[in-house]
């Protein structure tokens, strides 16, 4: 019997993981797995899997959240709205597209999806750019990496 406390114990389940399947107790601690093991105390919520699968979450790679589209309009979903359906589907982390439009520096494009996801989103999240306007003038505004 293990004498860590954790937030939440997901007991028994067939826990799936790079290393095949176990059943076991999963303990997480501050939102993260903190230990793998069995009869793991829980001084919070216990869920019990037993019978279940217990699987990794989604990566959701190809987003289009709260995007300006080259028309002015927006789509339909924001990142809590996004997120939150996401989630009920297993997904943990979503990576959405960012939409530099002309004249748009690529560092305020990130920051502006930055402050659109912050405290709106219930996942893990990123961004990677659409870059649409490749200038010279944008380009010197990145950091470049170079060898040596």
């Amino acid at each position: 019997m293990s004498t860590q406390s954790f937030d939440i114990v997901v007991r028994g389940g067939r826990v799936v993981s790079p290393q095949g399947v176990a059943e076991t107790d999963i303990g997480i601690r501050d939102g993260r797995i903190a230990a793998l093991g069995s009869e793991l105390s829980s001084a919070g919520d216990v869920i019990d899997a037993r019978g279940l699968l217990v699987l990794p979450g989604g990566v959701d790679a190809h987003c289009h959240i709260d995007q300006m589209v080259s028309s002015g309009a927006r789509t339909a979903d924001d990142f809590a709205s996004a997120s939150i359906a996401a989630a009920f589907g297993g997904t943990t982390t979503h990576i959405s597209f960012a939409a530099q439009h002309r004249g748009q520096s690529l560092r305020r494009v990130v920051n502006d999806y930055r402050t659109r996801a912050e405290g709106k989103s219930v996942l893990d999240y990123g961004f990677h750019l659409i870059v649409t306007d490749a200038s010279q003038q944008t380009l010197d505004g990145t950091v470049r990496l170079t060898s040596s």
